[in-house]
């Protein structure tokens, strides 16, 4: 596992920029796993094993979801620039980037653990993992940045692509993050997979709570 984890971050052999093949299988079980053991670090917050086991299927469904559903218009994008030949190479680097940010999750894992040791705070808890995502996205986005420097030097409109895939991921990952609730149990509601309000619109609820804010 650990060198696969070094060959992904190094840019090494079938993960490196511009290699062969794209590498589905191997980014997948590292991505996964990776992935599962950062949520139910996340999840374990108030001492819940179920929850913990809950947040760690969801972070990778989260991770690879988002993508899978973003990805027949990131192709439908490439077309209408003319980028369809690259869109292997494309598709390496997004692949990548995801992985990238499931490694970076299980490496903060520690750092989350020993905060939860140190405060029962539920909204710091949540603030907290928010910002381990951030971490772990400038992480995959530095990995991205990396695969794509040689499109946009081959080609300029690859910037295009790029930018909207970030736009197009993060619309669909926050939307989907919101479905997936819970990832931290709140402390008074029992352990769920699903909250039951769950397929609400996470930017109807922003706009309210600036709403209210503004009152």
């Amino acid at each position: 596992m650990l060198r696969h984890v070094d060959a992904l971050l190094r840019g090494l052999g079938r993960h490196a920029v511009g290699g062969g093949r794209v590498p589905w299988v191997s980014v997948l079980v590292l991505g996964s796993a990776t992935g599962f053991g950062y949520g139910a670090v996340m999840g374990f917050w108030g001492g819940r094993p179920l929850q913990a086991f809950y947040s760690g299927v969801k972070v990778p469904i989260l991770l690879g979801l988002s993508t899978l559903i973003c990805l027949p218009s990131f192709f439908v994008l490439n077309t209408v620039l003319g980028l369809r030949d690259d869109f292997a190479a494309a598709c390496r680097g997004v692949l990548v980037a995801q992985g990238t940010v499931a490694v970076a999750l299980a490496g903060l894992a520690p750092l989350t653990a020993v905060a939860y040791l140190s405060s029962s705070d539920y909204a710091l808890a949540t603030v907290l993992n928010g910002g381990m995502f951030a971490l772990a996205a400038i992480g995959g986005q530095a990995m991205l940045a990396r695969h794509y420097r040689p499109l946009i030097a081959a080609n300029p409109r690859h910037r295009i692509g790029l930018a909207v895939w970030l736009v197009l991921y993060v619309f669909v990952a926050v939307q989907l993050a919101w479905m997936l609730r819970p990832f931290v149990g709140a402390p008074g509601l029992p352990t769920a997979f699903f909250r039951d309000e769950a397929w609400g619109n996470a930017y109807v609820h922003v706009f309210e709570a600036v709403r209210q804010l503004l009152r």
